[in-house]
């Protein structure tokens, strides 16, 4: 899952983002409000945490240019503000959720991971497919009730792939979602990975769960 930070505090924002692809995300960081309204319109997020305090443009006016053009987009509002008000606006303008100054990262990744659920309506914190459990709330995955050991770019394809059961996901959409802008659009990451975990997984389950199609992407196809 791929995730903005926008924060014009830097070791704060170093610190999140740390945190963050320490736990297995894709992050991307802006330090003041033009360049996060920017990258919100131009990237595909799963879910956006913004300062409202930010030099250039504040968060309650990014929040509510992306809410012009993107009502599914998950926005977690961070701010040192007290006044009640303050949250209300937010809330009313679109954010999905507000989270104080200073905090608990571990209360900041269970916001996240809650808010994730919520966007793929899933209400269940188990997937299961094809002989393999996925704790949504753990970001883990078992079969057999013996955890599966992944790399956390093989864990993030994975996870994209069981929040989007039974649709074609291209490699594309996975590089969007998984990796940073850092990647090279042109490289061939997401083959080499998904070969590493298709492997993996076969050699637990004895069968392939990944269809690859040429022109529409990889699935895992839902059960019936």
């Amino acid at each position: 899952m791929k995730i903005l930070i926008v924060e014009d505090e830097e070791k704060l924002l170093k610190s999140i983002k740390e945190g963050l692809v320490h736990s297995g995300y894709a992050v991307d960081t802006a330090l003041d409000g033009e360049e996060g309204s920017f990258m919100a319109f131009t990237n595909s997020y799963d879910l956006i945490i913004l300062d409202v305090n930010l030099p250039g443009k504040n968060g309650f006016e990014i929040l509510e240019e992306i809410r012009e053009r993107d009502r599914e987009v998950n926005v977690i509002m961070l701010t040192a503000l007290s006044d009640v008000d303050d949250r209300v606006r937010g809330l009313d303008l679109g954010a999905n959720d507000y989270i104080l100054k200073p905090f608990h990262f571990e209360e900041l990744k269970a916001r996240i991971r809650s808010l994730l659920r919520r966007k793929t309506s899933i209400s269940d914190a188990i997937i299961r497919a094809h002989g393999v459990e996925f704790d949504t709330a753990k970001r883990t995955f078992a079969i057999d009730k013996e955890a599966l050991k992944l790399t956390a770019k093989e864990s993030g394809i994975l996870e994209y792939l069981f929040f989007n059961l039974g649709r074609y996901v291209t490699a594309e959409e996975l590089m969007d979602h998984v990796w940073n802008d850092e990647v090279d659009l042109f490289s061939n990451v997401v083959r080499v990975h998904m070969s590493a975990l298709r492997k993996k997984l076969k050699d637990k389950l004895g069968k392939n769960i990944i269809r690859n199609e040429i022109g529409k992407g990889y699935i895992i196809d839902e059960e019936n």
